[in-house]
């Protein structure tokens, strides 16, 4: 595999050294392309070296490398966004970061970048306030709903003194994002339809207030996101989230669980692949209010009926279809997982814990367990939840096509 190596300016600059290393290990041949920035913590020497390949440096400047061959300065940065398999930034800093986001084109890895078609691997490396900056934030989502792969900063002492998150992670653990990013150029999900519920839903009270849960929808966003890439029609039902409609998904907002159980049925007979994610309130008010409900001294006392439970309808509809649930879970996770799978008639349930630090609800990480009809238990450890969704959807896959060779 070829692989473009961006390496922007910050004093995780060297590390990208490593990471060329690593890659090169791995049986990839790199390219350097460095940005200005980059030129005042590590020469372009050390990288030409290690790759004996030609580095770049910007859109007017020479070679840096053991090649002697020069190319029209004009238009070398489609020349190499066409000769590579896969663009990994590393470490990308909040300005270029901005810059991606932005489609600006200002210098030469900005511009290799607009032209390259294949996957995309960002690995931020930042001061903990810049990263936590909501504009930062903001760019990183747009890339994540590109497609883009993002290998999250990691917690620790950095070099401005600030301990929190910003580090840039391991270039071991760059690498395997980059391998992993490398396979999934396939489009192995084509003529597949994807239905993924994602989100809360909010059951009313009164015109002012609802009864709801924590639940962010970021897992079935990035489950939305990753079977998109992977060629399939996607159908999104999402509860109220605060997240933006990921690009080439068919988006659906609904509330209540019984908008979203009536949205699920209307697109069962055309789904392959049905994905329950969503955090489903188990319970509604039975009698709505219909005006405010006015503060009182006296004490007040909800009732609450059940919701339906979409989740077990779509087992005994499913037919041929393959049926994913989720456990959220603070204890006792693989045990009730597999009671869920049984009871609901689904083909793989993913139990995530929702009271550790960090991950699960609202969290931009997830570490879950994969427990399936044909009697795995698979324990995926702590990842982006974009990544997450990659693997649930391998799982998935493979899955199916045990499910087939023992009906036949």
């Amino acid at each position: 595999m070829r692989v473009a190596l961006g390496v922007c300016g910050g004093i995780a600059a060297y590390k990208a050294a490593e990471l060329a290393r690593v890659l090169q290990e791995r049986g990839c041949t790199v390219q350097v392309i460095m940005t200005e920035s980059a030129r005042e913590f590590v020469q372009p020497l050390t990288f030409a070296a290690l790759t004996a390949q030609k580095v770049i440096t910007g859109l007017w400047t020479g070679s840096h490398g053991s090649s002697d061959e020069t190319l029209s300065s004009a238009v070398e940065h489609i020349s190499v966004a066409q000769d590579n398999d896969l663009l990994v930034i590393a470490p990308a800093t909040a300005d270029v970061i901005a810059r991606m986001a932005c489609g600006l084109a200002s210098d030469f890895l900005t511009t290799t970048y607009l032209a390259f078609t294949g996957p995309v691997v960002v690995a931020p490396a930042m001061n903990t306030n810049m990263w936590q900056h909501p504009a930062t934030q903001a760019n990183i989502q747009t890339l994540r709903q590109r497609g883009h792969v993002i290998v999250d900063p990691a917690d620790g002492l950095l070099a401005c003194g600030t301990v929190g998150p910003g580090r840039l992670a391991e270039p071991a653990a760059i690498a395997d994002a980059v391998m992993r990013a490398g396979t999934k150029r396939r489009r192995d999900l084509e003529g597949e339809v994807v239905v993924v519920t994602a989100g809360p839903t909010a059951e009313p009270l009164d015109p002012v207030r609802f009864i709801t849960n924590r639940s962010s929808g970021k897992m079935g966003f990035s489950l939305a996101e990753a079977a998109s890439a992977r060629g399939a029609r996607v159908i999104l039902i999402a509860g109220p989230v605060n997240i933006a409609d990921p690009v080439g998904v068919e988006m659906i907002h609904v509330t209540t669980a019984e908008e979203m159980r009536r949205v699920v049925l209307d697109h069962l007979p055309e789904a392959t692949i049905v994905i329950k994610s969503a955090a489903v309130a188990d319970y509604h008010v039975a009698n709505v209010s219909p005006h405010k409900i006015k503060k009182t001294a006296a004490r007040l006392t909800l009732e609450l009926e059940p919701n339906p439970d979409i989740l077990a309808e779509l087992g005994q509809m499913k037919g041929s279809r393959l049926l994913i649930g989720f456990a959220a879970e603070t204890d006792e996770m693989i045990s009730e997982a597999r009671r869920k799978l049984s009871a609901k008639n689904a083909d793989m349930i993913v139990g995530n814990w929702v009271n550790r630090e960090g991950t699960g609800f609202n969290a931009d990480q997830n570490e879950v367990v994969l427990v399936t009809r044909t009697g795995e238990t698979i324990e995926v450890p702590l990842g982006s939840k974009r990544d997450i969704a990659d693997i649930i959807l391998d799982h998935a896959l493979r899955l199916r096509l045990a499910l087939h060779a023992s009906a036949s």
